[in-house]
């Protein structure tokens, strides 16, 4: 690492395994995810595995938009809710279940709102031919609602059973696609932090 970049301000990056499936492959991923954010040099990696997490389907009546801290969430989602909350940066891991992403991810980010808010959230998918990404397309979607701001280029896995081995893939461009999605990142979570910090965001 150069000396210009350890003058800089790592940023706090949250790398959410997206999947609760038997058997998933998402820790793969997001293991691989991690060693080339370290590698990067500008964030300060946390993996969080909703596995790990209780997410109830049913919701609390009113909205986490307007209730705050004061939201009735479960005692065991406070440690998400933190990393969320502490969180300059997000990363998405997802499969693609039908076209879309997986329900536990769904209710993660429905459980939260302002945790989301005016913070980058980039995407790294894996699935069949289409590699993700028609779960990338639903959740930006989703993920606009919520007042984030979705990095461009993300990365996506077609046939990962096959493009992958002993926790690499095997596609030799993949660190250098990696490394442009942290590059936008890092760009945004340094402007969108000094932005935070210069006024509170109008929701």
């Amino acid at each position: 690492m150069s000396e210009k970049q350890q003058q800089k301000k790592n940023h706090k990056l949250v790398i959410v395994i997206g999947s609760v499936r038997e058997g998933r492959f998402g820790p793969v991923v997001a293991s691989w995810v991690a060693e080339q954010a370290r590698v990067h040099g500008g964030f300060d990696v946390e993996v969080v595995d909703l596995a790990d997490v209780e997410i109830p389907l049913s919701l609390p009546a009113s909205s986490p938009k307007y209730a705050g801290d004061s939201y009735p969430r479960p005692e065991a989602m406070a440690p998400l809710t933190s990393s969320l909350a502490g969180a300059e940066a997000f990363i998405l891991v997802t499969p693609e279940y039908n076209h879309s992403y997986p329900a536990a991810l769904k209710a993660a980010i429905d459980w939260h709102f302002t945790q989301w808010t005016a913070k980058p959230v980039a995407f790294v998918s894996y699935g069949g031919a289409a590699g993700g990404r028609h779960a990338v397309l639903h959740l930006e979607n989703v993920l606009t609602e919520l007042h984030a701001v979705t990095v461009r280029d993300g990365l996506a896995f077609p046939n990962y059973f096959t493009a992958w081995e002993d926790g690499q893939p095997l596609d030799p461009q993949a660190p250098g696609y990696a490394k442009t999605l942290l590059d936008q990142l890092a760009w945004w979570a340094a402007a969108l932090s000094a932005a935070r910090e210069a006024s509170p965001y109008p929701a």
